[in-house]
């Protein structure tokens, strides 16, 4: 079954680059981004990793946990890692899930069920589906996923401005309106009654249509 938007996050223990976890366990009360990948040594995945690389601080201020996932072994991330630094400028700065039996994969509906084989002898294409990025909340609910093709690099400035919604709208009663980043006027959610509404925003709000009710972004 593929997992839904406000899915439990499957729960799993595996080796990283890191040493070994217990996925929830690790995510403690923090949000976090699963990232997968196909194969070790492909050529749009080490910019992305380099790339996330180099926004972990953005990351680490919203407190939001990175973790990447490729069916290789984790020693040859490890090997890869060196690429990455030599040509992206940064080494991965967070743990790689070594994903050997697919078993990973499977449980997050990356992969059929009856997917198999030694992973030395999967080609990307056989893995081709594994180019997901999913943000888990700290209640660990999956809040967003999105499935990239392989020639198609993934947009992680995107991801981070979906979590600075994410944590905006899990906080205050509002929407964000098409291509909204923070400091943006906001949309009042629609299960807030205007009499509710007034209460919240005395200042009032701009009203185009009555559904659509819009205030300045909510601070703290």
């Amino acid at each position: 079954m593929a997992l839904q938007l406000g899915d439990t996050a499957p729960d799993f223990e595996t080796d990283t680059t890191e040493g070994h976890i217990r996925f929830h366990e690790w995510l403690g009360d923090s949000w976090g981004v699963l990232f997968s990948h196909p194969k070790d040594f492909t050529p749009v995945c080490t910019t992305e990793l380099g790339y996330m690389a180099k926004l972990k601080p953005e990351f680490d201020r919203r407190n939001t946990k990175i973790i990447g996932l490729s069916v290789d072994p984790v020693e040859n991330h490890k090997k890869w890692s060196v690429d990455i630094a030599e040509t992206q400028g940064t080494a991965p700065n967070y743990p790689m899930i070594g994903d050997t039996d697919l078993s990973i994969s499977k449980l997050w509906g990356m992969l059929p069920a009856s997917a198999s084989g030694d992973p030395s002898t999967r080609t990307p294409a056989d893995n081709q589906t594994v180019r997901n990025v999913f943000v888990i909340g700290p209640d660990k609910k999956i809040k967003l996923i999105i499935v990239y093709p392989m020639t198609t690099g993934r947009n992680f400035d995107e991801v981070l401005r979906v979590i600075d919604s994410l944590q905006l709208t899990a906080k205050h009663k509002v929407a964000t309106p098409v291509n909204w980043k923070q400091g943006d006027d906001v949309i009042i959610a629609g299960s807030v009654t205007d009499d509710d509404a007034k209460k919240i925003y005395p200042q009032g709000w701009k009203a185009p249509r009555p559904y659509l009710r819009i205030v300045p972004q909510p601070r703290g």
